[in-house]
């Protein structure tokens, strides 16, 4: 088995489970009990972003860096890239809490070669539902 279908098969899941939650999945997020940018990262993001953040390529889509990513300067595009899906990212947002989601940004903005200062708080989440 190639390590890209153990990446894939590791991280069906978290996506079967999105795509199941269907419409009216918003009213439940925190779905997932990972406390902690690092324990979010681990659980969901790493699967397809690997474990240095490097990104990965597999099953006809990429999986970007996020290492050394210039994107996220702008604390809202990852938020909203989490919430809402881009490309082969499935949407997030009913999976997570609005908290959940603000420490995972703020853990890969403020590692991985990432040194963006400011925060992202809760309440920026919950304004970008």
């Amino acid at each position: 088995m190639s390590v890209v279908s153990i990446l894939l098969l590791s991280a069906m899941p978290v996506f079967a489970q999105a795509r199941d939650l269907g419409a009216g999945a918003m009213a439940r997020p925190g779905d997932y009990s990972f406390q902690g940018g690092a324990s979010v990262y681990s659980h969901v993001c790493q699967s397809c972003h690997m474990a240095d953040a490097m990104g990965a390529v597999g099953a006809g889509a990429g999986y970007p860096a996020l290492a050394k990513n210039p994107r996220l300067a702008e604390p809202g595009y990852p938020v909203s890239v989490i919430l809402h899906g881009q490309k082969a990212m499935l949407p997030l947002g009913a999976l997570l809490s609005d908290q959940q989601i603000a420490d995972v940004v703020n853990y890969v903005r403020a590692n991985f070669g990432n040194r963006y200062k400011d925060k992202v708080s809760a309440a920026d989440v919950k304004a970008q539902r």
